[in-house]
């Protein structure tokens, strides 16, 4: 009788198996079962990080066009982030500001330093890239932005993910398009407004995500159609390509990913590399 041993010598060839090799043969040990209603849930993040470099580009567009002063994108971006500081502290009742032991004072001390030290160097950051010509600026700033979505962070565990990165791409990017507006205050906005969007707005939707998933899920609606009204003042076209991406990342591509999970057939079985359980550390001694 055939035996799976290497040490005995038998009389079978060396790829000899009997039928009892494959009762141990198991499909998708491993395989995670998907809920379409979790996927789009989770897809939210995606769709948020899109709709963020929407409303950035068109805000840059307004400014760039005259339609919108760096005065009242300013007050506006200002009243906007005292409002979500609030919510921030108010979603966890401020358990996350004690267990991080940052004070409020500390935090204005921050703010102040970043927007001392952007005005100051504003009039650089306007004359920084006059010897670049405009089309290479607006193609840096589309690869920066296109980075800026591919390296952000989702929420999942893998090697591509960096936020660090994801940030300096966007922030590099906002400084190339601030660089063509009309003054340095309107660089000083621009740059400023960017590091709350990109920055600031993600911290409070992972708060919100975690605390509390139905103001998660209305925060997401709501910023999406903003960002799609927003966009349909500049062009009708971009607005429903931008809303067909949006339908697609949240309704087509879960359900894509639920049918394809039915296909999946990874087998397990004696042929796989050994795994030792055992807890070998006393030889180790």
């Amino acid at each position: 009788r055939w035996q799976k041993v290497l040490y005995e010598r038998q009389p079978f060839p060396d790829n000899y198996v009997d039928q009892r090799f494959l009762e141990e043969l198991r499909k998708n040990v491993h395989a995670r079962r998907y809920r379409y209603r979790a996927v789009v849930f989770q897809s939210g993040a995606v769709v948020q990080q899109l709709c963020s470099v929407c409303v950035f580009v068109v805000t840059w567009w307004y400014m760039d066009a005259g339609m919108l002063s760096p005065q009242g994108l300013f007050g506006a971006a200002l009243v906007s982030s005292l409002l979500g500081y609030v919510l921030f502290d108010a979603v966890d009742g401020g358990a996350g500001r004690r267990e991080s032991g940052r004070t409020r004072w500390a935090d204005l001390k921050s703010t102040l330093v970043f927007a001392a030290f952007t005005y100051g160097f504003s009039p650089v950051l306007k004359t920084l890239t006059e010897s670049i010509s405009t089309d290479t600026i607006y193609a840096m700033s589309a690869l920066m932005l296109l980075g800026h979505l591919i390296f952000f962070d989702y929420g999942a565990n893998a090697a591509i993910v960096s936020s660090t990165l994801s940030l300096n791409m966007a922030i590099f990017a906002s400084v190339c398009l601030a660089s063509r507006l009309p003054r340095a205050l309107h660089a000083f906005v621009m740059v400023t407004f960017a590091m709350q969007i990109f920055a600031l707005w993600p911290m409070l939707q992972k708060k919100l995500k975690a605390r509390t998933p139905r103001c998660y899920v209305g925060v997401t609606v709501l910023f999406a159609l903003a960002a799609l009204a927003g966009l349909a003042t500049v062009s009708s076209v971009g607005a429903v390509l931008f809303a067909s991406l949006l339908l697609a990342i949240s309704c087509l591509c879960p359900y894509c990913l639920i049918r394809l999970q039915l296909l999946k057939d990874n087998i397990h079985g004696p042929w796989d590399e050994a795994e030792i359980k055992e807890d070998l550390s006393r030889f180790l001694m």
